[in-house]
């Protein structure tokens, strides 16, 4: 099982992403540069969080013309799996592997704190180490993860059973208050219709060691690797 990280200029969560991987989790891993025109060898790859190209125009917008994305797009297309957290999800929107986008939060302010997901769904590539309903603490840091979707794309998504991941209180009930960005139906994360793309705000590599207070994000990320194995 060989994950592969991609890194833009801007990319601030690539090693993160890295030594979750490599050193706690234990899987090969290689960074994979943003001129890179390549994913030989790769099974699965992260696009990570941080603010590619400075964020100047639009989060995700420039790095969505990189020169690995044209790569990326053939290898999801392909069936290869891509997971993009935070301005990876901004960078798969902009690249219409997934839809809709990205807006400022509703509160206009930076949130970086740790937050609870609700899993939808435990049936994909991603969540198949979780149970339904189970309630995961994952960290967000970001000033545009306010997801949305016009309300008829909004439709298709919940129609089509794609929404892996939603804001909820530790009881799992849905509310505002458990919203930290004013994302349409609480939206954290979700899924291509062929299921090996998915994009999420929360940051599951930065919840994988119980030092730093929980391993949460292990789930995500053993799913990943497991699936792969036993596929």
């Amino acid at each position: 099982m060989n994950f592969g990280v991609v890194v833009f200029p801007g990319s601030n969560c690539d090693h993160d992403a890295y030594y979750a991987l490599k050193h706690v989790l234990g899987y090969n891993t290689r960074f994979v540069w943003h001129k890179e025109t390549s994913l030989e060898g790769i099974d699965a790859l992260i696009l990570p969080g941080g603010f590619s190209y400075g964020d100047y125009l639009r989060s995700g917008a420039i790095a969505r013309f990189s020169p690995i994305m044209e790569a990326v797009v053939t290898f999801a297309d392909s069936g290869g799996i891509v997971l993009g957290v935070c301005n990876g999800f901004q960078v798969l929107c902009e690249s219409g592997l997934l839809p809709g986008g990205l807006l400022r939060n509703a509160s206009l302010r930076f949130v970086c704190r740790p937050v609870n997901l609700r899993v939808e769904r435990n049936d994909t590539l991603f969540t198949s180490s979780c149970e339904v309903g189970q309630i995961l603490s994952i960290p967000v840091a970001h000033g545009e993860g306010n997801y949305y979707a016009d309300p008829d794309a909004l439709e298709m998504i919940e129609a089509s059973n794609q929404v892996v991941f939603r804001y909820a209180e530790l009881d799992g009930t849905l509310s505002g208050a458990a919203n930290p960005n004013g994302s349409r139906n609480n939206i954290a994360g979700l899924i291509n219709k062929s299921g090996n793309v998915m994009g999420m705000m929360p940051h599951p590599e930065r919840h994988v060691e119980r030092t730093l207070g929980n391993s949460d994000g292990k789930y995500i990320l053993r799913s990943i690797a497991e699936t792969m194995v036993s596929a």
